[in-house]
C-alpha cells in the first residue's frame, strides 16, 4: 500500500478522480481515500498545511492504513537560481529549517536528541521518479537535493539566502520534513516530490497564484506515473 499526501486539495484532486474501488474514511478531520490507481493499492489524503497537520496525517496513514511507502506530492519555492518555476525537486533528505535550539548547543535545524540532522528519503523511489521525469517530463528540469520545511511562506530574498547558505536546501515548503521525520521514526520509505511554483524571493507573492496550477500539474503527473511504475514490492522492501 502506498500513501499519497498532498497539503492542499488541488495537489491530490486529480489523483482521487482516477482512483477505482474507492473507500473513504474521515479521521482527525482528514478524508482518507483508499482505492486503486493502475491496479496499485493506494490511500490518498489531503493533510492540510503545516508541519503538525503533515505529521499527524503521516502517522494515521502508517497506523490505520498500514502503508509501506509514502509519497508527498506538492509545490515549493526554489532556493537556487538554476531551479526554475515548473521544475521538479526530488528529495535526497529533508531538514526542519525553523527548528532552533542553539541555546542548548544544538546546531540550527537539529531536532534535539534525534540521531540524525537531516531525515533521509528513499533512494530507489527517487531514482525511479527521476527516470520518469527524464522520459515523460522532458520540457522541465529535474533536480535531486535537500528539501527544507518550516511553518513559514518564504517570500523575501534575505530569508532565501539564509536558508540556502545555512542548510544547502534546493527548495522550501511547509510539510515534507515533518512527513519524512515521522516516516524515519516508523522505518517507512518516503519520497518528497516538489514542483516549483515560485522563486522564494521578493516576487514570490506575485509568482505563486500565476504558476501554482502548472506546478501542481507537473507534480501530479509525476506521482501518477510513479504509482503506475512501481514494480511490486521492490522500491518498498529495498533498504537505503
Amino acid at each position: 500500500m502506498i500513501g499519497i499526501i498532498g497539503a492542499m486539495e488541488e495537489e491530490i484532486s486529480k489523483l482521487k478522480e482516477i482512483m477505482e474501488n474507492k473507500e473513504i474514511k474521515t479521521i482527525a478531520g482528514m478524508e482518507f481515500v483508499k482505492g486503486e490507481i493502475s491496479k496499485k493499492q493506494v490511500t490518498v489524503v489531503r493533510s492540510g498545511i503545516g508541519k503538525v497537520n503533515a505529521a499527524a496525517c503521516t502517522q494515521i496513514l502508517i497506523d490505520r492504513f498500514k502503508v509501506d511507502a509514502i509519497v508527498n506530492t506538492g509545490i515549493a519555492g526554489s532556493l537556487k537560481n538554476e531551479i526554475n518555476i515548473g521544475d521538479i525537486v526530488l528529495s535526497t533528505d529533508t531538514v526542519i529549517h525553523d527548528m532552533n535550539v542553539e541555546g542548548f548547543g544544538y546546531k540550527r535545524g537539529q531536532v534535539p536528541r534525534m540521531d540524525v540532522f537531516a531525515f533521509p528519503t528513499d533512494d530507489t523511489l527517487r531514482s525511479l521518479a527521476k527516470k520518469i521525469c527524464e522520459e515523460d517530463l522532458k520540457d522541465i528540469s529535474v533536480f535531486e537535493g535537500r528539501v527544507l520545511s518550516g511553518d513559514i511562506f518564504v517570500s523575501d530574498k534575505a530569508t532565501k539566502k539564509d536558508l540556502k547558505e545555512t542548510f544547502g536546501g534546493y527548495c522550501t515548503e511547509m510539510e515534507g520534513a515533518a512527513i519524512a521525520q515521522v516516516a524515519y521514526l516508523n522505518k517507512i520509505k518516503v519520497l518528497i516530490i516538489r514542483s516549483i511554483s515560485d522563486k522564494a524571493d521578493d516576487a514570490a507573492s506575485m509568482d505563486y497564484p500565476e504558476f501554482e496550477k502548472k506546478a501542481i500539474e507537473h507534480s501530479v503527473k509525476l506521482t501518477k506515473k510513479l504509482i503506475e511504475t512501481v514494480d511490486g514490492d521492490s522500491p518498498i522492501d529495498n533498504n537505503n
